[in-house]
């Protein structure tokens, strides 16, 4: 699809965002569930999820949690209930995030 090759190069600016770093998982995870959703139920086709990048490993002795959202929410949107509203994910651009965010390619709405 020419969208998806237009956002994987940061031409389409998302129709809406949502931030999840500083969240713990389970806020996070919900607070994505939602976002979706009501994304998908709206009509949108293209949202930002940013995580963050997650922190090096020194400072991730004392607190995991960025590289674990980073990691997590691919996985969330494949899954029950998001994988029926997303069509397709990719690593954002670098003026949106870059490795600390996500493009959420979203399926037309029924």
């Amino acid at each position: 699809a020419r969208a998806y090759v237009r956002m994987r190069r940061g031409r389409l600016a998302p129709e809406a965002r949502i931030d999840l770093h500083g969240m713990t998982v389970a806020e996070a995870h919900s607070a994505l569930i939602g976002f979706i959703l009501r994304a998908h139920g709206s009509g949108l086709r293209l949202v930002l999820v940013i995580t963050g990048k997650g922190k090096s490993a020194a400072e991730h002795a004392g607190q995991s949690r960025g590289g674990v959202l980073r990691h997590q929410v691919p996985h969330w949107l494949n899954l029950p209930p998001l994988s029926a509203a997303v069509l397709q994910v990719a690593s954002a651009h670098l003026k949106h995030g870059g490795e600390g965010a996500y493009y959420v390619y979203l399926r037309r709405a029924r």
